[in-house]
């Protein structure tokens, strides 16, 4: 499936589109906040090289009213647990707080749901609350009480 959309009653369509040539460029100049640069270190550019290398990763642009406005990874395949990962979801500075994050979320969801993904994971740093309660929103789980590899781990359970 090369793009998702989703609308919901007045909400604006966000859609997500493979990283191309395209629009790689235009994800490349993607940012966060000064104050979210620790808890999203790695720039757009280092998941681009990243996806070279491993070979599960999908990378997706995340557009709204025309535009790149963030930039998505999730895996293809579960790993050995039967987990499928989304490694990086990201909003660019300018276009926070307009429900581009909650959207590009459903829609990757319903995707990876699509793909037969029973079971999935994602991450995030304990000072990133808004993040944390987005996901949690979403009905996703902290599996531990635990801080694994400097972030609090979420499940969301498809079946």
């Amino acid at each position: 499936m090369d793009s998702s959309a989703i609308r919901r009653n007045d909400r604006v369509t966000v859609t997500l589109q493979p990283v191309s040539i395209d629009n790689w460029y235009a994800c490349t100049q993607l940012n966060v906040t000064p104050e979210q640069r620790s808890v999203f270190p790695a720039p757009v550019v280092y998941w681009i090289a990243e996806s070279k290398f491993v070979h599960d990763f999908e990378l997706r642009a995340i557009y709204a009213e025309g535009r790149v406005v963030g930039f998505l990874v999730y895996c293809t395949s579960a790993d050995q647990d039967d987990n499928c990962w989304i490694p990086a979801l990201m909003i660019d500075e300018q276009h926070q707080g307009k429900g581009y994050g909650r959207e590009a979320m459903e829609v990757l969801i319903q995707l990876m749901s699509e793909l037969s993904c029973k079971r999935i994971m994602i991450g995030h740093r304990p000072s990133n609350e808004i993040a944390g309660k987005l996901y949690e929103s979403l009905g996703f789980m902290r599996v531990s009480e635990e801080v694994i590899d400097g972030e609090i781990v979420r499940l969301l359970q498809l079946e």
